[in-house]
């Protein structure tokens, strides 16, 4: 019986590392990819350093690991689909005053769409990575889940899958603890201690995103006015693109109380300044959406919505508006809703969509 081929993305991770090993013990034929989408990687100076250090995509493990497993590997370079689908609408989101989450829009536009089309064009039928989230293929249509390991659970940043995707997609970690996956990387020989759990968006080196907007985008130093929430002056800021709601560190004035980040307003080109109290909101909008369940589209409707991957689900209730745009009512007020963020909404473990805070 022949085996049922897969293309597998592999960053060179220890996720999508196990996820190769766990494939190959099921009996897959497996086919390594990793999709260069950032940097290329300067094999000399690659060679001195600690592997966590060698770019987003850690071509040298993802290579080795393929080696061990004696599965074919290969290197595709999508750094121009990266550029155009996730880059500039990060600066652009920025400049625009609002917090895009560039990790949701690279699995939507680059990684699983790119590792889809390229499985597509060589007659592949299924696709896998390293990703912490579950598909239930019981009922005609799958859906998408939760992990397992709710600690680890990445399905905040999948929520964009397209539903047709889901039938031809394996996430071999989804039902495995960290622990256990740790466990399995030790056994492929994987240099536990160096393999790193990657905190920072991978092209923004050590989390400094307003450096990174300052080079890509010089235009983005344009000063204006802080002010309070009653209009009144407070000083100047450096640019609305750095600034982001919540924040209340960096903003360079003294005002004798402690003031963070509300609103900013790329229209005027000012930030609103406020207490902590102020940053809470009952209620938001959502447009840009990607839904599983369309009957959210219906009427009013309870769910679990997060509206940022840290933060634990919270209760909600969820109106349909004009075409295209969802309002959502928070059962108790949320801190620092962050326009340009995805609110995922979940009915216990199942993803039932989401979309992108509007401006207030």
């Amino acid at each position: 019986m022949e085996r049922p081929t897969v293309l597998l993305g592999m960053s060179g991770g220890v996720d999508s590392s196990v996820a190769a090993a766990l494939l190959v013990r099921q009996g897959y034929d497996v086919h390594g990819v990793t999709l260069q989408v950032w940097e290329h990687e300067d094999e000399t100076v690659a060679a001195s350093k600690k592997w966590e250090e060698r770019g987003c995509c850690k071509v040298g493990i993802a290579r080795y690991v393929a080696q061990t497993l004696k599965i074919p590997h290969e290197v595709v370079d999508t750094r121009d689909t990266f550029r155009a689908g996730v880059i500039d609408d990060f600066l652009a989101g920025y400049l625009d005053g609002t917090t895009p989450n560039p990790c949701v829009r690279c699995n939507e536009r680059v990684k699983l769409r790119g590792l889809l089309e390229l499985a597509e064009a060589r007659g592949i039928n299924l696709v896998a990575t390293g990703h912490y989230v579950r598909i239930d293929k019981s009922d005609d249509l799958p859906t998408l889940q939760r992990a397992t390991d709710p600690k680890k659970d990445q399905s905040y940043f999948l929520y964009r899958l397209r539903q047709p995707w889901l039938s031809r997609l394996l996430f071999p970690v989804g039902e495995m603890q960290k622990s256990d996956v740790w466990k399995e990387a030790e056994t492929l020989g994987l240099p536990v201690d160096e393999l790193k759990e990657s905190q920072e968006i991978c092209f923004v080196s050590h989390g400094d995103y307003r450096t990174f907007i300052e080079k890509e985008a010089p235009d983005a130093k344009k000063a204006g006015a802080f002010v309070d929430e009653t209009g009144q002056y407070l000083g100047d800021h450096e640019g609305i693109a750095f600034y982001t709601p919540g924040q209340r560190r960096g903003l360079g004035i003294a005002t004798g109380r402690r003031l963070y980040v509300q609103q900013v307003q790329p229209a005027t080109n000012t930030v609103v300044l406020g207490t902590e109290e102020s940053l809470r909101r009952g209620q938001c909008d959502i447009a840009d959406l990607n839904l599983f369940d369309p009957s959210l589209l219906a009427g009013s409707t309870e769910v679990e919505v997060k509206v940022r991957y840290a933060t634990p689900a919270t209760r909600a209730t969820v109106q349909p508006l004009a075409e295209g745009t969802l309002r959502i009512l928070f059962h108790e007020p949320q801190r620092a809703l962050s326009p340009g963020q995805s609110a995922v909404f979940y009915r216990n473990d199942r993803v039932l969509g989401g979309g992108i805070i509007q401006p207030f």
